[in-house]
């Protein structure tokens, strides 16, 4: 259970709290490492992701674990539930950079229960417009222009990058308040294997984790 690209613990930035009891879907999940986490406490995580490949990592990690975490093959932006599912929907990266958050936010606010907790970890904006495409770095000039982030088209992805006012106003539209905007900053020593260099993220953020809630 940790968050974004430098695996900062859930336990140092308590971003879900207390999961015991609680309907959590997680989107993008990957091999279900946080899943199978969260139902070690308590929680009744659902885990779901579009790739047949990933999910077939998750389905052996689920049955070498104590616990049982039902697997969903399905987009973010059409979600396969019906409205006030959960008390906890939230992504570590994954789905909230592939899929379209202008689709994904309001599915989100459909399947969450009034009072629900919506939390996910994105590249920050600054990250983004830092990138040079020609080294796969992050360098300390701008290189890709603020507003022209909003989906990126590479050789083999699509992914997208919400300036902040525009995440501002998609979770005000689709009744969700904003509860906190955490940038986590990596220990000294720290490293990782996306692009950037601990010296860099010590000095601007590099992911973003956004909490909001559903009215």
């Amino acid at each position: 259970m940790s968050w974004g690209q430098w695996s900062i613990p859930e336990k140092e930035l308590g971003i879900l709290g207390d999961v015991g009891d609680l309907d959590i879907l997680e989107l993008g999940c990957g091999a279900a490492r946080w899943s199978i986490a969260l139902a070690a406490l308590g929680g009744r995580p659902v885990g779901m992701d579009l790739s047949e490949g990933q999910l077939a990592h998750a389905r052996r990690r689920v049955a070498g674990s104590e616990h049982r975490v039902p697997l969903v093959q399905a987009s973010a932006e059409r979600l396969p539930f019906a409205p006030a599912s959960f008390d906890v929907v939230f992504c570590d990266h994954g789905a909230m950079n592939f899929a379209d958050p202008v689709a994904v936010v309001p599915e989100v606010g459909r399947a969450l229960r009034p009072g629900g907790l919506f939390a996910f970890s994105v590249p920050s904006p600054i990250r983004q417009i830092c990138y040079d495409r020609d080294s796969d770095e992050t360098v300390t000039e701008l290189k890709l222009d603020y507003f022209d982030t909003k989906r990126l088209e590479w050789d083999d992805e699509v992914d997208f990058h919400l300036p902040y006012g525009d995440w501002v106003a998609l979770f005000l539209a689709n009744g969700l308040a904003i509860e906190g905007l955490i940038e986590p900053r990596p220990p000294h020593g720290a490293s990782t294997t996306y692009g950037v260099s601990t010296e860099w993220a010590r000095r601007w953020p590099c992911d973003i984790i956004w909490k909001v809630r559903k009215a």
